[in-house]
């Protein structure tokens, strides 16, 4: 009987030995890919190359050590004590350890079209595809990412996994001594399950028999830590995947007012805080008086995945955001060229930029007690205290992120969705009209109510968005007169070509309407921002001598704000901010002396030190992640010169992101609009 087990577990420990090799490859794959190293960095700083492998793959085991235990329990075991169980082992292990290869294959091809679009692997942006729009989901797939040819790929790749662990299984295995004596018999077979439990919680423990010692994040070995996409590249995808599972983005939501409190008091101005039936009314402040006569029109755009790296000097000659550099150039123009969006992606950039907290992952959009109050730090309410009416154009239909529920509840007047005001042949993507026709049609929208009353325009725009098939060409892109200068790996790369069209069509459509509303409305107040970056910068078309962006490039957002009597005097001199730092600018320039009103963040009219958000920070130095716990200098201009962040600034961001928990539990507290 023990003879079978025996056989059986030599057999599962030959599959065991095949998925962290599998792991290796796809990791190696993946820096091809992505790292562009050179030869002869990798023989110059060997060290990172290997402990890179080798503590990927320790930590891999976390997974891989599985297919032992399953093996040994579901097949090895039974079978001792089953012969034709056993009979049936070899081909119950070679379709159970298929099956497991091809959800490994597929985690990987996903990271790789995960790092594709967001210049990381698996993280918690993950959990907002479910309200994401999954027609547009699979145009992305299949016209950006070679859907088809992916799909097909999963064919031949099982295939050699069958034919490998056939291969494999066929091989010798060690016969079974047999001992005259029956105590040596005893201790042999007991010897050899000791040895098979051992085995598996030592790889199980990343070579440690002491749980304390598993792999983790904070334990990546310095040298590796120091190159963040070589320490990103460590993380196995299932392990990446189960942390991203283990932190889901509403675990706020089961935090308790005792374990929140102690991280909200850090951050509010007075300790008594949970003593108010509204906390966030502590946050006032008193205007100094406006620094420009208040404009009519203050149009606020927020343009999809508009972001700064673009308008950088080493990528000038791409010729991409032209119409932004003219637009930043012009003496009343205040530009931030180191600027933090609000979230990762749209929601909660969005939602943050409205309700004047950050949405940290939370979703207030889709909560249904936000649709029928809101937060008395909301940008319509603030102002409508300043006698502004609010507008809200959007380039898509409303129901997207039931916008059509939160809107009005968050204190717009007026919400307007694209294709119901444009043309009914208007091209659109899944996401919604074109740039430049939902902005004309607005455009002439706002000329038509134009009145007396002042206006608050908020204004988002969608077409900078994969899988990026608008016709750019058909509106004046052409690589000839765009970017003649660029080099021709640039020039002939299909997909860069593609991405880069559409964000010169952004930016032509964008201030082509900024140039049209200052001709009719010419005290205008414009604000120009993005929800959030999105790299479009192909750095594997030698654009430039690193092969990745900077930390700053890959997060950088853009942000601009415009008046006839703007100078940057006004601005202390800022040279970094955030989404959340817009609002209290906005209202400082044109409140009065002695107004009122709700931030949670200071304006840039005053020095900036810090600003922290859910992920990132910037310094006027520095710039971090916190889910990385990395830093590089904000002028970097090399990819692998992180640093430790240390925990300086994780308090501050700890206390938002558990006020936002708050007041998401604590929904009883919100009020109608107009009652605030």
């Amino acid at each position: 009987m023990f003879t079978s087990f025996y056989y059986g577990l030599q057999q599962d420990i030959k599959l065991f030995l095949i998925p962290p090799v599998l792991c290796a490859l796809f990791r190696f794959v993946f820096v091809v890919i992505y790292g562009q190293y050179s030869f002869s960095t990798v023989m110059s700083q060997w060290k990172k190359f290997y402990h890179c492998f080798r503590y990927g793959f320790w930590w891999g085991m976390d997974w891989n050590t599985y297919v032992l235990l399953y093996s040994s329990i579901l097949v090895s075991l039974p079978g001792a004590f089953f012969p034709a169980w056993f009979s049936l082992g070899d081909t119950i292990r070679t379709w159970g350890i298929c099956v497991y290869f091809v959800i490994l294959y597929a985690a990987f091809i996903g990271k790789l079209i995960y790092y594709y679009h967001y210049r990381d692997i698996y993280n918690k942006t993950l959990w907002m595809g479910k309200n994401a729009d999954k027609k547009n989901l699979l145009d992305i797939f299949f016209h950006q990412n070679h859907g088809l040819l992916v799909l097909l790929s999963f064919i031949p790749f099982s295939i050699l996994c069958f034919y490998a662990v056939h291969f494999c299984l066929s091989t010798p295995v060690f016969p079974y001594p047999v001992f005259s004596s029956a105590v040596a018999q005893y201790a042999f077979n007991t010897a050899v399950v000791l040895a098979a439990v051992a085995l598996f919680y030592y790889c199980r423990y990343g070579g440690s028999f002491n749980h304390a010692k598993k792999p983790e994040w904070d334990e990546i070995p310095p040298v590796v830590k120091e190159d963040i996409f070589l320490a990103k590249a460590t993380i196995d995808d299932l392990v990446a995947l189960e942390l991203v599972w283990k932190h889901p983005p509403h675990e706020l939501l089961n935090h308790t007012d005792e374990e929140s409190s102690p991280y909200i008091t850090t951050i509010m101005p007075r300790k008594d805080w949970q003593e108010k039936p509204q906390p966030l009314e502590l946050f006032s402040r008193v205007a100094r008086g406006a620094r420009i006569t208040p404009p009519k029109h203050i149009f606020f755009l927020l343009a999809e995945s508009y972001e700064q790296a673009p308008l950088d000097p080493p990528y000038a000659n791409l010729h991409i955001a032209d119409g932004g550099k003219t637009f930043c150039n012009d003496s009343h123009t205040f530009h931030i060229p180191h600027f933090l969006s609000a979230g990762l992606l749209s929601q909660p950039s969005l939602v943050s930029l409205l309700l004047g907290i950050y949405d940290a992952g939370l979703e207030f959009n889709e909560t249904e007690a936000f649709w029928h109050g809101t937060l008395p730090t909301s940008l319509p309410v603030q102002f409508r205290k300043l006698g502004y009416r609010s507008a809200f154009w959007y380039g898509g239909e409303l129901n997207w992120g039931s916008l059509q529920h939160f809107l009005p509840a968050v204190g717009f007047d007026m919400m307007f969705g694209a294709p119901d005001f444009s043309p009914p042949d208007a091209p659109r993507t899944w996401l919604g009209v074109y740039d430049h026709i939902f902005l004309e049609e607005a455009g002439k929208k706002i000329h038509e109510m134009n009145n007396d009353e002042p206006t608050l325009h908020f204004l988002y725009t969608t077409s900078n968005h994969g899988p990026y098939t608008i016709p750019v060409d058909s509106y004046g892109y052409s690589v000839d007169t765009v970017m003649p200068d660029a080099s021709d790996a640039v020039r002939h790369h299909r997909m860069a070509q593609r991405k880069l069209g559409c964000y010169w069509y952004t930016d032509w459509a964008l201030f082509k309407f900024i140039r049209d509303m200052q001709e009719k409305f010419p005290d205008s107040l414009f604000v120009v921002t993005g929800d959030h970056a999105m790299h479009v910068l192909p750095f594997d078309c030698d654009i430039s001598h690193r092969k990745n962006p900077t930390l700053r490039e890959n997060i950088g957002d853009f942000f601009a704000i415009w008046h006839p009597e703007l100078h940057a005097d006004l601005f202390a001199a800022n040279t970094i901010g955030g989404h959340m730092n817009i609002l209290p600018t906005l209202i400082e320039l044109i409140a009065p002396k002695g107004h009122e009103y709700l931030s949670l963040f200071p304006p840039l009219t005053e020095t900036l030190t810090s600003v922290v958000t859910p992920h990132h920070w910037l310094t006027q130095t520095h710039i971090g992640s916190f889910d990385d716990n990395l830093c590089q200098t904000i002028d970097s201009d090399e990819e692998d010169s992180f640093s430790s962040t240390g925990d300086w600034l994780r308090p501050e961001r700890d206390g938002w992101c558990e006020l936002s928990g708050w007041m998401r539990r604590h929904t009883e507290i919100l009020k109608p609009q107009n009652q605030i």
